[in-house]
Parts: C-alpha cells; sequence; structure tokens
C-alpha cells in the first residue's frame, strides 16, 4: 500500500443530525493491519462523500488539504473483519399498530450498528486511552475493562490506555491514586474477580472544567466512561466541553445500571448476575420459611426505581408469594392491604416468601432531602420497615411467626460476572474501542432487538426504564406469585 500522508487527523462527533469534525493538526495517514484488512484514517474527501448517504450535513471542515490520499487495498477472499457501515441501521420500535405500506420509517429512530469501521479516525499510535468506572460496584465491570484494552491493544496496536483510578475524582487534583497504565498481561484475568481493578467513586461528574484540564493534560484523545446514568451525564457534560475548547476526545460510554434502567438499553450488564445472586437469597428465604411454622421470608433486592431485579428474581425463583417494587405503589394496611393479605396467606399455607426492591414502599419512611455523591435522593430502609411493620401486624393478632430478614445487596454488586454477563461485557468492551476508535462519541453501546448498537447519551438518560404494570412481564409475575392485585393501589408511577 502507498502511505500518503494527511496535514491534519479527523475526529468527528454526530450529534442532532449534524457531523461535527475537528481538526489536529500534523498527524500522518496510519494503516493497520486487521485481520488480513487495512484501516485508514479517514480523509476529507471521503467524509463528504459519506454526509449525503447519512443525510446529515457537514458543520465545518476548517483549512485541509491531502497531499496524497489512501487507496484502500483489500484482499477479495477475506471476510474476516466484517466492518460495519454507518449506513447499518437499526429500528428500535419494531412495533406496529398493523402492517401498512403507507409506513414511513423516520431516520430518528433508526440507531447505528456498532462494530469496526472499515476506515477509523485515530491513528493507533497516536491513541491515548483512558478508561474509568464510576458508581456503585456492579458484576463485570472488570470484564469490560479487560475487552477495552484487549480489543484496543491487539485489534488496533493502541499501546497508551491508561486506567483511571476511583471514578472522575482520579482526574482531579489530590487524587487518591495516580492513573495506571493498563497492558494485556495486567487485565489478562481481571475478569476472574469481582468489582473494578480500577476503583470506583460517586459524584465529581460535575467537576467537568477540571476533568477535562486533566485530560487535555495526559493528552488523551478517547475516553471510556463505565457507568450508570449520573455517570453517563458526567461523560456527556465532559464531551461538550471538548466540543468548546475545540479538543478532539472522543466518549463513549459503556451502561452500567445494575437495576437495568437506562431507557433503550435492552439489558444492562450485571443484571444477569444480580438476578442470579438474587434467586439464591430467595431460595433461603424459601426454606426458612417452609422450614417454621407460619415462616415468614422477607428479602430486599436492588431498585431505587425500577423494580426489573425484583420482578426476574420471582419468575425464575417461583417461590415468591408477594412482589413489591416502586412503580406499583401499595396500601400496607386496611382490609386489601399488604399485611392483611400476607396475614391471609399465613394463615391459608402457614409461610410466605416476600420479594421488595429498596425503592418501593417509600411513601411509608420519613422523606429525607438528602442526596448521595451521585446526586440520587437518599432513600430509607424500607426492608428494615417491613419487617417492623410485619412483626407488630402479627404480635397485634397474637399470631406466632418466624420471621427471617435477607438483604443481598452487596454481596450481588461484588459477584464476578456469571458466565452470560461475562460474553456480553466481552462484547460491549469490544464494540466500545471500535466506536472510539470510528471516531463516535456522547454514544453508549448497548444491544437493541439483539443488535449491539449505538445509542446517543442524551437519548438513553432522558428518563428512567421502569417496569409497565400493563406488560406482559408484570402480568407474568402477578400470575406466577398469585399475589392479590388488590392490594395494589395508585397509579403507575413510571415514564
Amino acid at each position: 500500500m502507498t502511505s500518503g500522508t494527511l496535514s491534519f487527523a479527523l475526529f468527528a462527533a454526530r450529534e442532532k443530525g449534524t457531523l461535527n469534525i475537528f481538526s489536529v493538526p500534523g498527524g500522518p495517514t496510519c494503516t493497520l493491519h486487521f485481520k488480513s484488512k487495512r484501516h485508514t484514517c479517514l480523509s476529507q474527501e471521503d467524509i463528504l462523500t459519506m454526509a449525503p448517504k447519512l443525510d446529515f450535513s457537514i458543520a465545518s471542515l476548517g483549512d485541509a488539504t491531502i497531499d496524497s490520499p489512501v487507496v484502500l487495498s483489500r484482499e477479495d477472499d477475506d471476510f474476516i473483519a466484517n466492518y460495519v457501515s454507518d449506513n447499518q441501521l437499526v429500528l428500535y420500535n419494531v412495533e406496529f399498530p398493523s402492517f401498512s405500506p403507507s409506513i414511513q420509517v423516520r431516520r430518528e429512530e433508526m440507531l447505528e450498528l456498532a462494530g469496526p469501521r472499515e476506515k477509523i479516525f485515530f491513528n493507533p499510535a497516536e491513541v491515548r486511552a483512558g478508561i474509568v468506572t464510576c458508581g456503585g460496584l456492579c458484576p463485570g465491570l472488570n470484564d469490560v475493562i479487560r475487552a477495552v484494552v484487549m480489543t484496543l491493544w491487539y485489534a488496533y496496536g493502541v499501546r497508551t490506555i491508561k486506567g483511571i483510578r476511583f471514578g472522575y475524582g482520579g482526574f482531579l487534583a489530590g487524587a487518591p491514586q495516580p492513573p495506571v497504565d493498563l497492558t494485556p498481561d495486567m487485565v489478562a484475568e481481571i475478569h476472574r474477580k469481582g468489582g473494578t481493578m480500577l476503583g470506583s467513586s460517586r459524584g465529581k461528574g460535575e467537576l467537568t472544567g477540571d476533568i477535562v484540564d486533566s485530560i487535555q493534560k495526559m493528552g488523551l484523545n478517547m475516553l471510556f466512561v463505565i457507568g450508570g446514568d449520573g455517570s453517563q451525564k458526567g461523560a456527556q457534560a465532559i464531551s461538550d466541553e471538548c466540543r468548546t475548547r475545540d479538543y478532539p476526545l472522543a466518549v463513549v460510554g459503556i451502561p452500567k445500571t445494575i437495576d437495568n434502567d437506562l431507557s433503550f438499553v435492552q439489558r444492562s450488564f450485571g443484571f444477569d448476575t444480580a438476578v442470579s445472586v438474587a434467586v439464591d437469597a430467595v431460595a433461603a428465604a424459601h426454606v426458612e420459611a417452609v422450614d417454621a411454622y407460619n415462616g415468614i421470608g422477607l428479602v430486599k433486592v436492588m431498585g431505587r426505581e425500577s423494580g426489573y431485579i425484583a420482578a426476574h428474581t420471582a419468575l425464575s425463583m417461583n417461590d415468591v408469594n408477594f412482589v413489591l417494587i416502586p412503580e406499583i405503589p401499595f396500601n400496607l394496611e386496611g382490609e386489601n392491604g399488604f399485611l392483611e393479605n400476607l396475614q391471609k396467606r399465613i394463615e391459608r399455607r402457614h409461610h410466605a416468601v416476600i420479594l421488595i426492591a429498596e425503592g418501593a414502599g417509600q411513601q411509608f419512611l420519613e422523606q429525607a432531602a438528602a442526596k448521595d455523591a451521585s446526586g440520587n435522593k437518599k432513600l430509607g430502609d424500607v426492608g428494615l420497615f417491613l419487617k417492623q411493620a410485619i412483626a407488630d401486624h402479627f404480635s397485634s393478632k397474637s399470631i406466632d411467626y418466624v420471621l427471617k430478614y435477607i438483604d443481598p445487596s452487596y454481596i450481588i454488586r461484588s459477584a464476578p460476572a456469571n458466565p452470560s454477563d461475562s460474553l456480553y461485557c466481552a462484547r460491549l468492551g469490544s464494540n466500545a474501542a471500535h466506536a472510539a476508535m470510528a471516531g463516535k462519541t456522547k454514544v453508549l453501546i448497548s444491544t437493541l432487538n439483539d443488535r449491539f448498537v449505538h445509542i446517543p447519551i442524551d437519548m438513553a438518560v432522558s428518563r428512567r426504564n421502569r417496569v409497565d404494570p400493563e406488560s406482559s412481564m408484570w402480568r407474568d409475575v402477578v400470575e406466577n406469585t398469585g399475589q392479590p392485585a388488590l392490594m395494589l393501589s395508585g397509579k403507575y408511577s413510571g415514564d
């Protein structure tokens, strides 16, 4: 291949239908051998050619000249790389009331398919990548870190990968520990352990200016943010600040929310593991309840605003009799209240298992205005509250009972990913690396309709994903547990 030189390297950020171009002076053309095929940096001519196909407009190309445009050579008999085109899109709303030839699908109802691009935006030899894990712990964090490092290193030849220690605070002055250089040898076996090798913390994402100052001093040109709703809002702010400064930084998020509550994200990593560990806790509660006369097993799981873990655990376990989630208010007292229905269950079957999400029943607790470092409202402990309410109710009725309370939250958070999640994390991390090398920014990597896609961060954080009481899944939960619908009150609190 004849190697030409470009007087600039291109970085593209797709925002609101516009392809924004940043220039980096003095960047040579890069070629990279990727499974018998070659990548090239995207040229100005390529951008102009692609734009009409994508129905985007060119915001600003600036002053640029191409001395010797690179000609891409391909081996006709090689089909290993499986490159993805920006024209390959996934429709995220696949439900239509009825088929009609007149149905029109708008471009904004489609998402880009994730995967390696034949042309990349960064010279791998000049890439300085950063990886940061933010928020609470979750199964699979190490798996994602490993996948990003392995793909950057082996697929693209990137040799400078910085691990930012203890969340966004690792960018700031007085950080607990300096960044660590990540290599394949360092991350080879981290997927076998729970937690994150980089450490994590909540908050500090609002200190955008200071974070970007640090990013510029480190010379990073791509940042991988592994975190939930608040962390991704921080990533979006970092990208916006870099754009204001004309600093080319590809910001790619990997959605980490154990509650599975990010919108337009089919499944967040760690969720399957959370359910599998929660199932073990429910199994223990069931044994305790059945093996005692009038035994009651009470299990609290994560779910601040979304009850997916509780719902999926109930369907997986088949031994749960009551599922209480944040989306569906319920009466505690009264003829159709939870306590009366629990009493009827005990009188009839002499045992019961209750599964409650941490955000359920908050209306019964003293509401505090305090928030945690991530900006989330601090919740009262509904598990301990319900434990006491049950004890008071049965004591007032002079009914003998045995109550066992299990809170496996931190056991779940610190568990290593199960095989299903580990596989999912590997593919998320790999696709994140491909997206960053292709110059994508302000996007999350996730699955929709079982395809890996690029989701704009502002879409994903626009609202919470919550259990719909009218959905077939919740219907299955109610039918599977046999819990009385009359104990529930109020309207659906979800979006």
